[in-house]
């Protein structure tokens, strides 16, 4: 009777923790974007002050507990307005998120965002489904849709 009651709370009382947030530049990001990966990769632009980011964020959050075969990465726009990391820190322990995040340090959006992908505007969010084995991309300006993250993963694994 003690062991399953000991292995109950074990289980109860683990928690994943969150994973650092990474600063980087547009180089850093254009070689995650290009680097050969087994996953799909889902990365989805956001900034803390953005109500549909931030609404979206739990679909994003769900994919990345349910589905292995996708790598989500979560990159920080919030630079630009306040180049200070600690607020989005602070956004990732309070929303309790277990996705990577990257803090891109990049001022200027309009003079990258199209290295990104040509097809961005440069609205937020944005998510941009990778896959390198087929060489397929797909990008979504405006708030995911439920549902909506499944058929583009399906649509760049074909």
């Amino acid at each position: 009777m003690t062991k399953p009651f000991i292995l109950l709370v074990c289980l109860l009382s683990f928690k994943v923790a969150a994973q650092p947030i990474e600063s980087v530049k547009l180089g850093d990001l254009q070689k995650v974007l290009q680097a050969p990966n087994d996953k799909v990769l889902i990365v989805n632009f956001w900034a803390t002050w953005c109500a549909p980011c931030i609404k979206e964020l739990p679909l994003l959050e769900k994919l990345h507990a349910e589905n292995s075969g996708v790598e989500i990465l979560l990159v920080s726009m919030d630079y630009d307005l306040d180049p200070d990391i600690a607020k989005v820190v602070r956004f990732q322990s309070r929303k309790k998120l277990k996705a990577k995040i990257l803090f891109l340090t990049e001022s200027d959006p309009n003079a990258w965002i199209d290295k990104i992908d040509k097809r961005w505007s440069g609205a937020l969010p944005a998510t941009l489904v990778v896959n390198t084995k087929t060489k397929k991309r797909e990008l979504v300006q405006g708030e995911l849709a439920e549902g909506q993250l499944e058929e583009l993963i399906k649509k760049v694994n074909n």
